[in-house]
């Protein structure tokens, strides 16, 4: 079969208003939500929190010990 190729050919209006429908627009997208904290800082916080409540209690028993031997 023979290849047949059509060529367009560039037509301008004399009179009347001219178009142009090729216009670029924005378009909208869901928000992408990135987390404030990372889990890597998330599970630090947790573990230095426990640290500290752990220290708190240790606090707490010396002074309770020492309240009871003096």
């Amino acid at each position: 079969m023979a290849e047949v190729k059509f060529v367009f050919r560039e037509v301008l209006p004399k009179q009347g208003q001219l178009s142009v429908e090729d216009i670029t627009t924005m378009v909208l997208c869901k928000p992408k939500l990135l987390p404030l904290k990372s889990l890597t800082l998330e599970k630090l916080e947790k573990m230095q929190q426990a640290a500290n409540d752990t220290i708190r209690q240790q606090e707490m028993a010396e002074k309770e010990q020492q309240q009871i031997t003096h």
